[in-house]
């Protein structure tokens, strides 16, 4: 479902210096993975993610979605390639203060133009699965690290998108939320079928994970 032939990425930290972040990577993602890009910290790991959900640019390369190279197209297409084919978790959760977790959930939909009977379908059902159906009325300045990272990924998965890419989801997490955020989406990979690619160096997402993708200096190892 993802292809990437020959992505590079280069920084430039003051004339001369050049960081080569990402190497020649060449990587195919199947439809309906749980996979993880672990490595060293510094080694490109969200370098990599953001280039995959098209939030970089790339230096040279392709990336392919299906059938479409996405990593050249304008910024609008790009908008576009985001807002109705992906999904995205963050460490920092990213959930919008004045929104109440129904109304977070249901976000990415409201802006594709669901009906809203739909939408309320569709955040009960995620909410339940998630274990917040008791905080659909409360804002996210008032919810736990954990509960708050699973109201951004039921946002994520919320429009059933083709791919949720998460960069290092459990990095705020105590062990025991890491172990349960993880259990619930295998569970909606697995139900859904929707493609799960992490970036993370928790080694309980890398056990959990189906398919480890190591990088190191930037290079696929």
């Amino acid at each position: 479902m993802i292809k990437l032939k020959h992505v590079n990425k280069y920084f430039y930290q003051g004339e001369p210096r050049e960081v080569h972040a990402l190497k020649s990577i060449e990587l195919e993602i199947e439809r309906g993975e749980f996979s993880v890009i672990n490595g060293p910290s510094g080694c490109g790991k969200t370098t990599l993610l953001n280039a995959i959900g098209v939030l970089d640019e790339i230096t040279s390369g392709e990336i392919w979605l299906e059938e479409r190279e996405i990593a050249h197209l304008s910024p609008r297409e790009k908008t576009e390639i985001r807002l109705t084919q992906m999904g995205f978790v963050f460490q920092a959760y990213n959930l919008v203060p004045v929104l109440t977790v129904a109304e977070n959930i249901g976000f990415v939909m409201r802006l594709q133009g669901y009906p809203a009977e739909e939408i309320r379908q569709r955040v009960h059902e995620l909410a339940s699965i998630l274990q917040i159906e008791e905080k659909l009325d409360t804002l996210p300045s008032l919810l736990s690290g954990g509960q708050q990272q699973r109201v951004a990924v039921a946002r994520a998965v919320a429009s059933k998108p083709k791919i949720i890419l998460a960069d290092e989801p459990t990095a705020n997490l105590d062990s025991k939320n890491s172990i349960k955020l993880m259990e619930m989406m295998k569970r909606l990979n697995e139900k859904e079928g929707i493609t799960i690619l992490f970036s993370s160096h928790d080694a309980y997402v890398v056990e959990n994970a189906r398919r480890v993708i190591m990088l190191d200096d930037g290079a696929l190892v």
